[in-house]
């Protein structure tokens, strides 16, 4: 069988779209899958606004250094974060053990502002017992939920 020059190319073209898929799936094979965050409480603070007094609980992740900073780079290309366009890639959330959402940040910019993040609730009010935190990696639909960390010092 002899193939024509036109053929030729096309049949090449179509080996080499193979030979690139191939490694580009080899090589994300390879990629070590990024872990679970490691939550804990660094920090309780007491603070008075607008006339009334709350209790901020701050947080770290322990392993935040795991996490490539551009996991947190703003990314115009995605949804805005109400207002802000330039919301980072990966958003992240705390809840209280029952599932309830008690803050949000959606412009971290980098992994290490892992260890800032917090809530606030009314002094008077009972916290929950226990909290956790679900990173949303928006570029790859990725979810990364962590342990449940205790809230009392």
């Amino acid at each position: 069988m002899r193939l024509s020059t036109g053929r030729k190319a096309a049949t090449f073209l179509a080996l080499a779209a193979l030979a690139c898929a191939a490694g580009d799936a080899a090589s994300y094979a390879q990629r070590p899958a990024l872990p679970n965050p490691v939550l804990y409480l660094q920090h309780v603070e007491y603070v008075a606004t607008g006339g009334k007094e709350f209790t901020r609980y701050y947080f770290g992740v322990e392993n935040s250094a795991s996490y490539p900073d551009t996991m947190f780079a703003p990314a115009p290309e995605l949804p805005p974060c109400g207002q802000n366009t330039k919301s980072s890639r990966t958003w992240v959330d705390i809840y209280g053990q029952d599932g309830k959402r008690l803050n949000g940040f959606c412009a971290l910019g980098k992994a290490s502002s892992l260890n800032g993040i917090w809530f606030a609730l009314e002094t008077a009010t009972v916290p929950p017992s226990w909290v956790y935190i679900e990173m949303n990696d928006r570029a790859t639909s990725t979810k990364y939920k962590s342990n449940l960390a205790d809230t009392s010092q």
